[in-house]
């Protein structure tokens, strides 16, 4: 075993680098993130882990490992290869984690994309990545097929050109292990989100097993052995997302919880959800928070039965006036902000402390976990900034994607406070921030130039 570097490492005396106020937690070295994750799982095995809010649909802890092995093995025989790339273009479903476990365990790294995209955004994310196969479902089926790859649809109907998922795995139950089995090592790559970053243009950022098993050891460092599995949380957050299938699939099935799947928002289906379900934990973002403070139709539920304990906000600022309108609705429920970036792996601050909610400042993103290095430097002379004095947020840690080579600039402008909590005030990056998703002015510039009666295109955020 192994930690993260020590707290308190020399330091130039005119450097300010702050750390987590918590001790440092360990990081198991050569363990993969499916190993990491689904560790354990016997205890547990016939626990639901998985279930789709709309259908019923199920996976017990038992059924993820077994499917994860399955299909990890089917892969293989299809000739996957360590570090070889496969997209990812499904909406939340209950397979979903299970894909991309398996893409992992077979030593292939998961690059998910949003099933919303255009087919030339898909293309494009397709040859930028060099992928070898692709995962959908039959109404996206239409979108990849033209693309010159094997495609595996996670559907129980034949769809005619596809590799059927049910099919594929009943094959790789009889073909056994007879196929080559590559070592997958802590090191190698095993994700490839694409991000909008800090520059605009959407880009694959490598993470590595070591990346994202850092990151969880982190964010659930408070989680005690009495809350393992009894948390169940809202599966809403995009899995094609650095955050919904690390913060989200992988932390719930480390700590053997169950995650209730929503494929898409309707304020209906979302309370219906939480009730009948007894979600515990939801991270969302501010429009959520805005329906359920002000949406008349949230009182047609019978809002004695939630069983909600807390909301993580993330993805975009939460306006203190939409702050005091839930928790005047709520006040049993404790809400929590966030931050975080692909490029570290998920979250970065936050609240984590489960014990300690009432320390949570009203806009602030929280605290810095352990094992994490933070600094804030004028983004003009590049020298760091003391307490209480806002610059560019700087980061670094086991978390950090491959070749950052050091402190990841977020881009980001904060300040710390004399209680080690964390306040986002700016932006340094041009990025447009719609319904917790950025969209680069660049990218939007590129579309309008195409139609014909423009002549030129300037977007300002």
């Amino acid at each position: 075993m192994e930690t993260s570097p020590p707290l308190n490492p020399p330091q130039n005396d005119d450097e300010h680098i702050f750390r987590s106020r918590y001790p440092a937690v360990q990081v198991p070295d050569n363990v993969t993130l499916p190993e990491f994750v689904l560790g354990g799982s016997e205890v547990f095995a016939e626990k639901v882990a998985f279930v789709e809010a709309v259908t019923g649909k199920e996976y017990t802890h038992g059924e993820v490992v077994r499917d994860t092995k399955r299909l990890a093995t089917a892969l293989r025989s299809l000739g996957l290869r360590k570090g070889n790339v496969v997209i990812v273009v499904l909406p939340n479903v209950a397979e979903y984690a299970i894909v991309a476990l398996g893409i992992m365990s077979a030593g292939g790294v998961f690059s998910g994309t949003n099933p919303t995209a255009l087919p030339s955004e898909i293309a494009k994310q397709v040859k930028d990545a060099d992928a070898k196969l692709i995962v959908t479902n039959g109404p996206n089926y239409e979108k990849v097929k033209g693309l010159g790859l094997p495609v595996i649809t996670v559907d129980e109907e034949l769809v005619e050109g596809a590799i059927n998922w049910r099919k594929l795995l009943e094959a790789a139950d009889r073909a056994g292990t007879n196929h080559a089995k590559e070592e997958v090592l802590q090191t190698d790559l095993c994700a490839l989100p694409f991000s909008s970053g800090t520059t605009g243009v959407s880009k694959g950022v490598m993470l590595t097993h070591k990346n994202l098993v850092a990151n969880l050891c982190s964010t659930l460092f408070a989680v005690t052995p009495e809350l393992v599995g009894q948390v169940t949380v809202l599966g809403l957050m995009p899995f094609f997302h650095i955050y919904g299938i690390t913060g989200i699939c992988c932390a719930t099935l480390r700590n053997k919880g169950k995650v209730v799947v929503m494929g898409r928002y309707d304020v209906r289906t979302y309370l219906n959800a939480l009730i009948t379900h007894e979600v515990t934990f939801a991270p969302i973002v501010p429009p959520i928070i805005s329906d359920m403070a002000n949406n008349p139709i949230v009182d047609e539920f019978d809002l004695s039965r939630l069983k909600l304990q807390a909301v993580m906000s993330a993805a975009a600022p939460l306006a203190p006036h939409l702050l005091g309108a839930f928790e005047a609705k709520f006040p049993g429920i404790h809400v929590q902000e966030a931050y975080g970036l692909t490029e570290h792996s998920c979250i970065t601050l936050t609240h984590g402390d489960l014990e300690k909610y009432s320390r949570a400042k009203k806009n602030s993103v929280g605290f810095i976990l352990p094992n994490l290095e933070v600094k804030f430097i004028d983004p003009d002379t590049g020298r760091s900034l003391p307490k209480n004095t806002p610059g560019e947020i700087c980061v670094r840690s086991q978390c950090v994607m491959l070749d950052s080579h050091g402190w990841l600039h977020t881009g980001d402008i904060g300040y710390i406070d004399d209680d080690g909590d964390i306040f986002i005030v700016d932006r340094i990056k041009e990025m447009i921030k719609y319904k917790g998703f950025q969209v680069a002015p660049a990218e939007l510039e590129a579309i309008l130039l195409t139609h014909p009666s423009v002549e030129d295109a300037a977007v300002f955020p």
